[in-house]
């Protein structure tokens, strides 16, 4: 109980507006967004950090553009002082690319930085979906450009990807070259470093991470060898489980920056309030006695997490794809997505409960997850219309 109340107390202690001053004009969620601004009473300076050998300096706050659909929320991140803005082909269907488009052609192209995303595939492919990104964000060039969500050292150093990406940089179109990785973040980023062809990395580090030891290490090594490091997946799931309150998200964020050696952060945003929690990271990246606190007890609690290890695919006698199922259950459960839940659970094929003719299961899962409970809960999606997620 005592653990219970803490919770609770610290949610509605660190979860108030206003916390940061700034002010949001009365027309911020309309189509008029003229007088959309904000203002920052605090006098500290916007914490910037030098993005490896690129040459960029960022704050170490951007925008992970994601979940977004609000046009007036880019732009009053814009006026807040947030310049980097991270998307991909596959968002939102193509939709999340065309809306940043449409914002940010109204600003000269050397007020922002953008960077987006295209899965592994031939070099043909490859490019002609980074042309249709281009025309999608009405861009000729982005400033990053990853392969999108690797996890092997084999995929790092693919030939088809690597070619397809200093092409892309050859022609142009993309001014910095780099990979994500959602999973087997050590192995990637070590093999990124080894091919001496990735400037920047985009990797999940965040406190819920059991191996997360190593994986500091390896985006140290990373960073003493010139490349640029951005963190995602910061939130750590979003909730501390399926039933309990929020993220904090300040004090996740700030975990994730305290190594000095990450670089910016792109934690997702889809509210206003979501916007002004995160922007009050970027000119104080001190934990407070209580983000101290809520970190140690969240620690302590399951989450929603999934490290994407792999060790419950290979322990599981159907072979499930249960990380890319636990992924979705995180997006239903912990933000809220259930459009991107839906989307993520219809990536892996798997039309209904899996796990119904199975007696006994036999998949472990390194954070002790339930592993057929959760994926009973979250292939009930598989039921619900479309329109009624909408």
């Amino acid at each position: 109980m005592a653990e219970n109340g803490f919770n609770r107390r610290l949610f509605l202690k660190t979860s108030l507006l206003g916390s940061t001053g700034l002010v949001i004009a009365k027309n911020a969620t309309g189509s008029e967004s003229e007088n959309l601004f904000y203002q920052n009473e605090k006098k500290g300076k916007i914490v910037t950090r030098k993005l490896g050998k690129t040459g960029m300096e960022l704050p170490v706050v951007s925008f992970g553009v994601m979940r977004a659909d609000n046009p007036n929320l880019i732009k009053a991140a814009m006026g807040a002082g947030i310049k980097h803005f991270d998307t991909a082909y596959v968002y939102q269907n193509g939709n999340n690319e065309k809306m940043l488009g449409e914002v940010l052609e109204a600003y000269p192209r050397d007020s922002f930085t953008i960077a987006t995303k295209v899965k592994p595939e031939k070099k043909k492919g490859f490019l002609e979906k980074l042309d249709a990104s281009l025309e999608r964000l009405k861009m000729d060039y982005v400033d990053i450009l990853y392969v999108h969500a690797v996890s092997s050292r084999e995929d790092v150093l693919s030939g088809d990807t690597l070619d397809a990406l200093i092409t892309a940089k050859d022609q142009g179109k993309a001014l910095h070259i780099g990979l994500s990785t959602h999973s087997n973040e050590p192995e990637v980023i070590k093999a990124a470093i080894d091919s001496g062809v990735y400037e920047v990395i985009l990797t999940a580090y965040n406190f819920k991470q059991d191996h997360k030891d190593l994986l500091a290490k390896r985006i140290n090594e990373a960073s003493e060898a010139g490349i640029g490091i951005v963190a995602m997946k910061t939130m750590a799931g979003g909730k501390l489980g399926k039933d309990a309150e929020k993220m904090h998200f300040q004090a996740a964020l700030k975990w994730s920056l305290k190594n000095s050696n990450v670089h910016t952060t792109i934690p997702g945003i889809t509210t206003f309030k979501e916007l002004e929690e995160n922007l009050d990271v970027m000119n104080n990246l001190s934990l407070t006695k209580n983000e101290e606190e809520f970190l140690a007890f969240a620690n302590s609690q399951e989450g929603l997490y999934c490290n994407g290890c792999q060790q419950c695919i290979n322990t599981c006698n159907k072979r499930l794809p249960i990380p890319d199922m636990m992924r979705a259950y995180m997006y239903a459960y912990g933000y809220g997505e259930m459009n991107k839940a839906k989307q993520e659970f219809a990536g892996t094929g798997i039309s209904e409960n899996p796990c119904t003719d199975c007696s006994i299961c036999t998949a472990s899962c390194i954070k002790g997850f339930n592993i057929p409970e959760k994926l009973a809960d979250i292939s009930r999606i598989t039921t619900i219309p479309a329109d009624f997620l909408a």
